[in-house]
């Protein structure tokens, strides 16, 4: 097999899996270690993956947002874990915020009907998992709401949220790294985002292994604004220390 063939194979598996490994692709390839290791650095050059420890992470375009049910099926197994160990950070009564996003709508399903919780949420998916549980007060934030994510965005939601205060709010993100904290691809949202962050007195953030080492188009919030980041046992490890170093503890599912 060429270098250009390798490398679409490889690249093709990062984006697929979240990460290859360097033991993993050599069996697969058929080629040693070190023709792999030499791939990754040309895929690297190329701005197309990033090297981590035993391997490499797939570095999506700036802009790049898949649509909410596209993003559903991806790592699917992998957003129930984490949905179901955030669960653990749940208030045993009190309020929360549960923000838009594949895995936080997971949280949102898994919620248990027993726990009397007042919900504040602008996501529309989120909001329809909650209506029905009768000891959930909800509460809906109005405003745009953006196709790609069905979550309100805009002015009217910035309103809305600024004069929220809960315990916790899950936050889920496209992009979570120690130089850039949280981001997301759309303006709009990490502004929403943000206001998300404020009205906590503790912000969990649910990200599956794809998301950590990535960083997104908009900053939304520095990693110190982040009391415990909820990932898959898949997450890169250097990755998940280097960001428990910066402060918020890295909870792997």
């Amino acid at each position: 097999m060429y270098p250009p063939e390798r490398h679409s194979v490889i690249l093709t598996t990062a984006r697929a899996a979240g990460r290859v490994e360097v033991q993993a692709l050599a069996g697969d390839l058929d080629v040693t270690p070190e023709t792999v290791r030499r791939d990754l650095t040309a895929l690297e050059r190329m701005g197309l993956l990033r090297r981590v420890h035993g391997g490499a992470v797939p570095v999506e375009r700036l802009d790049h947002e898949p649509a909410l049910a596209q993003r559903q099926q991806v790592l699917a197994a992998e957003k129930d874990r984490i949905a179901r160990a955030a669960l653990d950070e749940l208030p045993a009564g009190g309020s929360v915020l549960i923000d838009a996003g594949s895995t936080t709508v997971r949280l949102a399903e898994l919620l248990p009907a027993d726990r009397e919780l007042t919900v504040v949420t602008h996501a529309l998916p989120v909001a329809t998992a909650l209506a029905a549980l009768p000891r959930v007060t909800l509460h809906l934030v109005g405003g745009t709401v953006r196709p790609r994510t069905l979550a309100a965005v805009g002015a009217w939601a910035e309103r809305a949220l600024a004069d929220v205060r809960v315990d916790v709010a899950f936050l889920g993100t496209n992009g979570v790294s120690v130089e850039h904290g949280l981001s997301t691809p759309d303006l709009a949202e990490a502004t929403v985002k943000r206001a998300l962050v404020a009205a906590a007195r503790r912000v969990v953030v649910l990200a599956d292994r794809t998301k950590v080492g990535r960083t997104g188009l908009a900053v939304v919030a520095p990693l110190a604004a982040v009391d415990a980041l909820v990932t898959d046992s898949g997450v890169d490890p250097g990755l998940a220390d280097e960001i428990e170093t910066a402060g918020p503890r890295v909870v792997r599912a």
